[in-house]
């Protein structure tokens, strides 16, 4: 099969990776410009195209993909099919119509729930038992295309939104050449998405990681577990932030005021919240190193009745 292959983070390398090992055509691979990043504002190229190259595949890096020269340019390659896996631009409906067979999504949720692009935090924010990855037909929507294939991965207790990142870009590697095997067999079938199932979900921002103290016990551990490690989050002690990297959930307890610190010696470092209290295990203070709660207890000055 000759695939154009459309990514740009490390969740779209396996995928990248799995259709060259199954001895698939990647003619070309597009990916996100090159951006500023670090201090000195240097130029890093996506995870996808240090993969490309690596492979010798050419590359290309287009600002808007929907530009007359870049569709153009596409055709050039006649591609049996597009691959997409985290591109991060929105493609025409003259780009989703271009190769015999379309374009193909490799998205990181049980769809119709959880469009959208940030799947992967909120499986973890929301509790879910049980998510996946789904194989579809791109339509002009944003994640509204035909089901062709799905294949679910339960989550640990302890998931991180790094974690399940891993897990999901490894199935995703698997389900997508099975599905374009299908595709060159002619058995792929194609079911509708339940619209009354769907939710969708925004970009995740560096401001969903405050705090909010008031809120269950469960719900922040979750979060805290769902924005790990980026962007993290955090609140702040003596007018300084402090990210929480891992907690855990202690039931009863509220009669205290939420974010008021209940205890703070015996390697413990407990904080009550709107409903349960939450045991800080992994902190980070401003300008520090992220440090075990009973190392930070030894080296910084926290009592109890403090307020956070």
């Amino acid at each position: 099969m000759k695939i154009i292959f459309m990514g740009t983070p490390d969740f779209s390398v396996p995928i990248l990776e799995a259709l060259i090992q199954a001895g698939h055509e990647v003619v070309l691979a597009v990916t996100q410009p090159d951006k500023p990043k670090g201090r000195g504002k240097l130029l890093q190229c996506s995870a996808v195209k240090t993969a490309a190259l690596a492979h010798q595949i050419p590359v290309y890096q287009p600002k808007r993909i929907r530009e007359e020269a870049c569709v153009a340019h596409l055709k050039t390659f006649e591609a049996d099919l597009m691959i997409v896996a985290a591109f991060g631009q929105i493609l025409s409906e003259e780009i989703l119509t271009m190769p015999k067979y379309g374009c193909v999504n490799v998205h990181a949720s049980l769809l119709p729930k959880y469009r959208g692009a940030s799947p992967i935090q909120w499986a973890v924010i929301e509790g879910e038992p049980v998510t996946g990855v789904t194989t579809m037909q791109m339509d002009i929507g944003i994640d509204t295309g035909d089901i062709l294939e799905t294949m679910e991965v339960p989550l640990a207790e302890d998931e991180t939104g790094g974690s399940l990142f891993v897990k999901l870009s490894r199935a995703g590697a698997k389900l997508c050449v099975q599905t374009v095997q299908h595709i060159m067999d002619g058995t792929v079938t194609r079911t509708k998405q339940d619209e009354t199932k769907a939710t969708h979900v925004g970009m995740i921002t560096k401001q969903m990681g405050a705090i909010d103290w008031t809120r269950p016990a469960a719900e922040i551990e979750r979060l805290i577990r769902g924005l790990n490690p980026w962007p993290g989050t955090y609140t702040t002690l003596h007018g300084k932030t402090l990210k929480i990297w891992n907690a855990s959930v202690l039931e009863g307890g509220d009669s205290q005021k939420a974010g008021q610190i209940v205890c703070a010696e015996k390697q413990k470092l407990i904080v009550q919240t709107g409903k349960g209290q939450l045991c800080l295990l992994e902190v980070q203070l401003e300008g520090k190193k992220r440090m075990q709660a009973d190392a930070f207890l030894r080296g910084y000055q926290v009592v109890q009745g403090q307020q956070l």
